[in-house]
């Protein structure tokens, strides 16, 4: 199924996004789309996200049938807000309220998950997030409207297999579900099915939007691109290896899109395409080559503003870190505005093969 044509109304550029989990680093997001709203300057038409990118695209989906770009700013103030207030974190933090970190029995406490599953931790399954998206996101409406698009990650447990769950499947377990930390909560089973967190099989899922005609794709990165140093001791090792677990497939997905995008755009200055131009320019969706060669990407990154930050930080859910980090988001993105995002509609302003690609050293051996 096609993505809707635009409001001929309307002349504002429509514009897909892919949107990374996080964790509470998911709060810079909100930031970001909180900048872009804000503006009014596009229409949003699909979500991909997982985890917390997940929740942040059904938060937006669910303001915008609401009321608009006011209406998806608004529940996503809701969501991280309540977010914020489900959890007290002011006995295990120090550090400046803004930019925390756990206290040394807090460690000790989140070393456990290694020691012990969360059928063993937590035998009763509670989830804070459960009761914080029933009460912020109507799961009932969001399923009877097809518009925002919205593709939520989920990995199944057993097979390893992405499953992208869409508007009419929608629900709090499959929320939690693509936020589902295996070593933190136990699967979430969906229709006798076991997922675990989106992550593993797509951070985030960007096919999805190419498919479906998005002409114009933003994605906001939360992981790094590149890191400063190479990890050494066994913790910063560990942490560095599930990093990369959760942002292969990621990787994969946009080096592939890129290189299929250059063959797509090829073809069409090829002078055997000359004579279908006027058909395919007179269909009102076309191929897949023709949706790849149109494609416009562009990329905000976290990393300037999130680079530093320990990996313990995506935990903290923390009121005041949490609005740090929106307030980090909304300058990264008023920035994007000010700056690559004027090229919306007209040009990419990020180029995926170099951002995502293989090392130039590979390349020149290949």
């Amino acid at each position: 199924m096609a993505l809707p044509m635009p409001d001929s109304t309307s002349l504002r550029p429509a514009l897909s996004l892919a949107l990374q989990g996080g964790g509470a680093h998911g709060a810079f997001t909100w930031g970001v789309l909180d900048a872009l709203l804000e503006t009014d300057r596009f229409d949003i038409r699909a979500l991909s996200g997982t985890s917390a990118g997940a929740m942040n695209a059904v938060a937006l989906a669910d303001g915008w049938q609401r009321g608009g770009s006011a209406g998806a700013r608004e529940r996503l103030g809701a969501f991280w807000t309540a977010v914020g207030a489900s959890v007290s974190f002011d006995a295990f933090l120090v550090g400046p309220s803004d930019e925390p970190s756990l206290t040394p029995a807090a460690r000790a406490l989140a070393s456990w998950a290694r020691l012990f599953s969360p059928q063993q931790l937590n035998p009763m399954g509670l989830n804070p997030l459960r009761e914080v998206l029933a009460t912020c996101i109507d799961f009932e409406r969001l399923r009877a409207t097809a518009a925002p698009r919205l593709f939520i990650a989920t990995t199944q447990a057993n097979t390893g297999r992405l499953r992208l769950f869409q508007n009419a499947e929608l629900s709090v377990d499959v929320l939690l579900a693509s936020a589902c930390l295996p070593t933190l909560q136990a699967a979430v089973v969906i229709d006798g099915q076991p997922y675990w967190d989106g992550g593993f099989s797509a951070n985030p899922a960007l096919f999805p939007l190419v498919r479906e005609g998005a002409d114009d794709l933003l994605i906001v990165c939360l992981s790094p691109l590149v890191y400063a140093d190479t990890p050494s001791s066994v913790e910063a090792i560990r942490e560095r290896s599930l990093d990369f677990a959760f942002n292969a497939s990621f990787l994969r997905e946009a080096r592939a899109i890129a290189e299929l995008a250059a063959i797509a755009r090829a073809s069409r200055r090829h002078p055997a395409w000359a004579p279908l131009q006027w058909l395919a320019s007179h269909r009102p969706f076309g191929q897949l080559e023709q949706r790849l060669a149109r494609l416009r990407t562009h990329l905000i990154d976290a990393q300037a503003d999130l680079g530093h930050l320990a990996q313990e930080t995506r935990l903290i859910a923390h009121m005041p870190f949490l609005n740090k980090l929106f307030a980090l988001g909304r300058e990264r993105a008023l920035a994007w505005l000010d700056g690559p995002g004027v090229s919306v509609g007209q040009a990419s302003s990020a180029d995926l093969a170099s951002l995502f690609g293989p090392e130039r050293a590979v390349l020149a051996r290949a």
